[in-house]
């Protein structure tokens, strides 16, 4: 067992790490600030204003902020079931199955991973076209599961290695099929897992910007990042009382989903090395 570090050592750390974080702290605590004060010097709001939130009922361009709050939330939610539809038979299979090749497969699955979507769009702009997927949000959220699927195979993976074998021989043992073991023993051991990878997910549709702007291009499938990108778009004349009032609503989701889910969401974090090809 290492040494414990001295009371000096961890306030020492301590206050680094909130010199680190306070600038941050200072972003988001001016948030409900700006959306509910008619002016602001620094942090000090100056008078009080419902009128940021009014003009967010207005449309913009064509398009309105409950729309793209729903849309946001469709699609966000549309890869996350995509996601784990393609990941949970994958990632088992890897860990339970001697598969030949398989060690090649998950090496593949990282080079995969290591090229990003931007150097793809030619490509996936042809592809949507071909099959009537452009400007339509189960287009972008295919596109953004298949770019998402090999670390997402490479996360559950080591949630399935971590489930003694012997229990799912013992169901087939006594009688049990593959598929019943795999739904009544490693799917419910898998859960924060599973919570884990969906979790990820969904946040990560949540905030995707590029897939959108790109290949939503009608005003009518806005999703909430660039609704928000169009309030900044003329950066002369930006309103930032209505900005700081959207960013508000874009970030209530994330910190619910965090405040829900944070203990199977850290269970990604400690699970660390030992996620290794077997």
């Amino acid at each position: 067992m290492g040494l414990r570090p001295s009371r000096g050592v961890r306030l020492v750390a301590s206050g680094a790490l909130l010199l680190i974080t306070a600038p941050l702290l200072a972003l988001y605590a001016w948030l409900p600030i700006a959306a509910f004060a008619e002016r602001t010097v620094g942090l000090r709001p100056e008078g009080f204003t419902l009128e940021h939130w009014r003009r967010l009922l207005e449309p913009l361009g064509g398009e309105t902020l409950l729309g793209a709050l729903a849309r946001s939330l469709v699609l966000s939610s549309l890869y996350c079931l995509l996601l784990l539809a393609a990941v949970v038979p994958a990632a088992y299979a890897l860990s339970r199955l001697s598969l030949p090749g398989r060690r090649a497969l998950l090496v593949l699955f990282l080079l995969l991973h290591a090229f990003p979507t931007l150097s793809l769009l030619v490509g996936v702009y042809q592809v949507l076209r071909w099959f009537g997927l452009y400007d339509s949000l189960l287009g972008v959220a295919l596109i953004k599961a298949a770019s998402e699927v090999s670390l997402g195979v490479w996360v559950l993976k080591g949630f399935f290695d971590r489930i003694p074998w012997e229990m799912e021989a013992a169901a087939l043992v006594d009688g049990g099929s593959r598929w019943l073991a795999f739904r009544r023993i490693c799917l419910p051991l898998a859960r924060p897992g599973l919570l884990a990878v969906g979790a990820f997910g969904f946040l990560s549709g949540w905030n995707e910007f590029l897939l959108p702007y790109l290949f939503l291009p009608s005003s009518s499938q806005w999703t909430l990042p660039v609704y928000v990108r169009a309030l900044i778009a003329d950066f002369r004349f930006v309103d930032y009382g209505v900005v700081a009032a959207a960013s508000l609503i874009y970030t209530a989701p994330p910190l619910a989903l965090f405040a829900l889910g944070q203990r199977y969401l850290l269970r990604v974090y400690s699970l660390g090395g030992r996620v290794q090809a077997q």
